[in-house]
């Protein structure tokens, strides 16, 4: 299936963005309105979030959803033949983002970078290795399919962005405490609920994972909140800012909560750009036991 599908990815990745779009416009259609792709799940995670909007206003929500789903899908293997000069128009990092990222980067201070699956933040990896200065490594889940994967990791690197097994993090940021990095966890994955940190999060009970709160309070690197907001159909823009200086210093659960809000309060603002087609409220709030 990799090699049959292989040279169509390529392909795909070649043709002029004007004709890519009309691709992802046909995916969408295919999807949403003949396969009906997770339909249910998008639906009932929306009205959970949002019990104050109307069913008119929920399917408006969920139609843009999955038109920007296509296109992030599409998009993400824009990234094998994408050119430099293309990829940071299509995908800029505000002046103060830049700002900031110079600043940590002239006080010689490596960084924790955290966000979602909001905007395109595949193409955020690429804009940050191309224009910031420090190493750039992103915390992943490595796929099972040694083809795929191998694929992936391609893309991600292409333009210097390292990758770590979510397993290694830790230990390699250990490694690499020499050099001038940014290690970036993508923190609104769902972990086990015994070992989570939980919380309410768009009108839910929502497991958090502790494991970038852990890590940083360990590493004391300053804690950088990204967000990727779509600006126009395949343009974003990367914006930034501090939560915590000093990690270390926080209390338990402060960092998980802080980061978490913000990606509550850009969900809320463009909620159409978030990934609501993953189930993220699969399990429930362990009983307290006396």
């Amino acid at each position: 299936m990799y090699y049959i599908l292989l040279p169509f990815i390529y392909l795909l990745s070649w043709i002029p963005f004007p004709l890519f779009y009309g691709v992802s416009d046909l995916m969408f259609v295919m999807i949403y309105y003949v396969f009906g792709y997770r339909k249910k799940v998008v639906g009932q995670n929306l009205r959970n979030a949002f019990p104050e909007k109307s069913e008119k206003e929920i399917r408006a929500i969920m139609r843009r959803f999955y038109r920007s789903f296509c296109d992030v899908l599409l998009e993400t293997f824009k990234t094998l033949t994408i050119s430099e000069r293309s990829a940071i128009k299509r995908c800029q990092l505000t002046p103060e983002a830049l700002q900031l990222f110079n600043r940590y980067a002239d006080e010689n201070k490596s960084i924790i970078i955290v966000m979602g699956h909001f905007g395109n933040w595949e193409w955020a990896g690429n804009t940050f290795s191309l224009q910031c200065r420090h190493h750039l490594y992103v915390v992943y889940h490595p796929l099972s399919n040694k083809h795929f994967n191998g694929l992936i990791y391609r893309m991600r690197t292409r333009f210097g962005t390292g990758l770590i097994a979510m397993k290694d993090t830790f230990r390699e940021m250990v490694q690499h405490k020499a050099e001038l990095d940014a290690t970036a966890f993508i923190a609104d994955q769902t972990p086990a609920p015994d070992s989570a940190f939980w919380l309410t999060f768009l009108n839910q009970d929502t497991p958090v994972f502790q494991g970038t709160e852990k890590i940083a309070r360990k590493m004391n690197y300053p804690v950088v909140y990204a967000r990727v907001e779509r600006l126009k159909r395949g343009y974003y823009e990367i914006s930034a800012e501090t939560l915590f200086d000093e990690p270390g210093k926080t209390a338990e659960g402060e960092i998980t909560a802080a980061h978490t809000r913000a990606l509550e309060k850009d969900i809320q603002h463009q909620p159409e750009s978030w990934l609501w087609s993953h189930r993220r409220w699969k399990h429930k709030r362990p009983e307290i036991t006396k």
